[in-house]
């Protein structure tokens, strides 16, 4: 019966005085003796979090910038358009952002596939049903032709 009559205007009681007799008992408590350390190692504790927090930090913006660069560099290679917010990243980053040396070799291997493509053999190979050495045995042809009739022509 106390616990019901307690229960019933403790509640109300506890509005009228704002609950102050129970935060004084919270408040004597810090935080490093509710955690059983005393105030110097848990400025300590604090203090490598902190630290720990801070290297974290840095090392997500590293690779935040270090993904902003792959996405540059493929957007500079297929022309999209720029991201503004790449840009910021790896402005962000205060180290020098490079590719991945794995990308890099990738991409290294590309460029010299694209640039044989573009060449005329290139080309012609991407072709299909072309013989290359037919091909070269029909010019050296016409050429011996150009240069036969170019000696029996009278005007030169």
């Amino acid at each position: 019966m106390a616990f019901m009559f307690k229960h019933m205007i403790g509640g109300q009681l506890k509005d009228l005085t704002g609950g102050l007799a129970e935060e004084k008992a919270e408040g004597e408590q810090s935080e490093a003796a509710g955690k059983g350390m005393t105030q110097e190692e848990f400025e300590q504790y604090q203090q490598q979090l902190a630290e720990e927090k801070m290297e974290r930090d840095a090392s997500f913006a590293q690779k935040k910038a270090e993904r902003a660069t792959v996405r540059s560099h493929f957007r500079e290679k297929y022309r999209l358009p720029k991201s503004e917010l790449d840009e910021t990243q790896i402005q962000a980053a205060a180290d020098d952002v490079e590719l991945p040396t794995e990308l890099a070799k990738m991409i290294a291997e590309d460029n010299q596939e694209e640039e044989h493509k573009q060449s005329v053999l290139g080309q012609l190979t991407n072709i299909q049903n072309v013989d290359i050495d037919q091909l070269k045995e029909k010019a050296q042809s016409t050429i011996e032709d150009l240069k036969q009739s170019a000696e029996k022509c009278e005007v030169m």
